[in-house]
């Protein structure tokens, strides 16, 4: 049949488009939580049956780069067992208790976590955990490659139920998961002249009071604003970072790819996220919160309270894949730091905001400026844009 453009052709609406990963998703039966942000410690949870816990996905920015997912695992009891072919990194909330991995054929693993505890369980294999309370649930978050993974291959028998043994991730070593690391120091492909030092380990047991941070400003802060350092967890394609960021200070706008997930371990205060020459969104954070902006959207992170805040983020880059668009040689940070250096943060993209929610389109207001320096008006006094040192 010949299609026409005869207005009085019948009109066939298609279904909305399902990859792969929504269906899974839908097949899940436990809640989905949209948006840009969510509180991971009052996002509501429902009985998984795969998992034999309770649970929620956390899918935001409209992407199927990375996801989230809260466990929350009741007083004296245990997850099934369970093996995936995608990457997750989990983050305690609330609790502690222990977690036994193993490849058939190799020693099972046991090692403690408490709330604040980071670790990555080996790619592909087994891994249960326990909760170690006997009078209160324990809740843990979990970021993890699973839309990626699942649209790739879209095959679950594949995905679940695969015996391969990732040798070069993981032996069983004794020290494995002891909470060890090794700083190491890489260059930067796509920015020649830099380098990047990143904290190789497994487990990280207590990010909150996690010391291993230094000055990472590179421009994206004023000097001494902030403290920081990369991390990679298993050997995993995806990576991250914590940082201290100082009150009345902000970040400088940037943007990137979809899927990284910020969440706020300790401090107040907001972020804004726009996509170019739209009105800005704001985001009101505190700890348990969890933002990911949309893709390529700009954003920046402003600290309010009396105290630091600090960050952690997960995002699908690590020091094993250092990802470029095609067409674009010097790659998409190269192209993106060309904008910044432009004004994409300049004083008038940073308006003051008038409160209206959680949520809330920003409101351009006339910047106010005190003997040629620009100041923005917050809890904790003003903050410095990061091209005023502090005094």
């Amino acid at each position: 049949m010949v299609g026409t453009n005869n207005p009085s052709d019948p009109v066939i609406t298609a279904p909305p488009l399902e990859t792969a990963y929504t269906q899974w998703l839908r097949e899940e039966e436990v809640p989905k939580h949209k948006g840009s942000w969510a509180d991971l410690n009052a996002v509501a949870v429902e009985p998984w049956k795969r998992l034999g816990c309770l649970g929620a996905y956390v899918n935001l920015a409209e992407q199927e780069s990375l996801d989230a997912y809260v466990a929350e695992i009741p007083a004296g009891g245990k997850t099934h067992p369970a093996r995936h072919l995608y990457e997750e990194a989990i983050y305690v909330l609330r609790g502690q208790g222990a977690t036994t991995v193993w490849y058939d054929g190799m020693p099972k693993q046991t090692f403690e976590w408490q709330e604040g505890s980071l670790f990555s369980p080996p790619l592909n294999c087994w891994r249960q955990h326990f909760n170690g309370e006997g009078n209160q649930s324990t809740r843990f978050v979990s970021i993890t490659t699973a839309p990626h993974t699942i649209n790739l291959f879209r095959d679950k028998k594949f995905i679940y139920d695969n015996p391969f043994v990732f040798s070069s991730r993981y032996q069983a070593d004794h020290d494995y998961f002891s909470g060890a690391g090794l700083q190491k120091t890489y260059t930067l492909p796509d920015s020649p002249g830099r380098h990047r030092k990143v904290w190789k380990t497994n487990v990280i047991p207590d990010v909150l009071h996690f010391e291993n941070l230094t000055d990472h400003s590179r421009g994206m802060y004023a000097p001494g604003a902030a403290l920081s350092v990369h991390f990679n967890l298993a050997e995993n394609t995806m990576g991250g970072h914590i940082a201290d960021q100082k009150p009345g200070y902000y970040k400088k706008a940037h943007r990137h790819g979809p899927g990284a997930h910020l969440i706020i371990l300790r401090g107040t205060g907001y972020s804004l996220q726009w996509l170019e020459g739209q009105p800005r969104e704001r985001v009101d954070w505190k700890p348990g919160i969890v933002f990911s902006p949309p893709d390529m959207w700009y954003h920046n992170h402003l600290v309010t309270g009396k105290e630091p805040a600090r960050l952690l983020a997960e995002l699908r880059r690590s020091d094993r894949v250092r990802g470029r668009r095609p067409g674009d040689p010097k790659g998409i940070r190269a192209r993106v730091q060309k904008k910044w250096r432009h004004g994409a943060d300049a004083a008038s993209d940073l308006p003051r905001l008038r409160d209206s929610g959680s949520v809330t389109a920003a409101k351009r207001e006339p910047i106010r400026r005190t003997e040629g320096e620009v100041k923005y008006e917050t809890d904790a006094g003003p903050v410095r844009p990061k091209w005023q040192s502090s005094q």
